[in-house]
């Protein structure tokens, strides 16, 4: 058997929904999950006016989606460049050990040099060994003292409020 990745499509929102649920379930955080098939489809497939806010690869095994990778646009100010963040990377875990995960990465690599793109970066949960293994094999750093903070629910609706 092989897979092949490809751009996600509108009637793939159920499956990058069920996928998202499999990825928090993992992450052991599938109480914060809260996306809804409506919300998906809005955000990454709006009307043509209106560009997602994000995008998706699916990967397949045969004709089963068995993964994907969900991203949208970065910029960094200091190379006056668009980047990509990859804000999730998932494959189901029978699937994985057959380089699923890496042609994901490499797919949006070839994306982002197709794009004029300056990086290509994200997070990984620092328990997730083989994840890391991944990155770092295929050439990504590590981000030395750098700490990622985040605004949401409340505090971010408190801060909101105030401008």
């Amino acid at each position: 058997m092989s897979f092949r990745i490809r751009k996600a499509e509108p009637d793939d929102v159920s499956t990058i929904l069920e996928l998202i649920r499999e990825l928090a379930d993992f992450e052991k955080l599938r109480h914060e999950v809260a996306a809804t098939e409506e919300a998906l489809r809005h955000t990454l497939f709006p009307p043509h006016e209106k560009q997602p806010a994000a995008e998706v690869l699916m990967a397949e095994w045969a004709t089963q989606s068995v993964g994907f990778a969900l991203f949208f646009t970065s910029f960094s100010t200091f190379l006056a460049k668009p980047g990509i963040y990859l804000e999730d990377l998932y494959v189901r875990p029978e699937f994985r050990s057959k380089g699923i995960g890496k042609e994901l990465l490499r797919s949006l690599a070839s994306l982002a040099v197709s794009r004029g793109c300056g990086r290509l970066e994200g997070s990984v949960l620092d328990w997730n060994e083989e994840a890391i293994q991944c990155y770092l094999k295929l050439g990504a750093a590590p981000m030395k003292d750098w700490t990622v903070y985040r605004l949401s629910g409340n505090s971010l609706q408190a801060v909101g409020a105030d401008g």
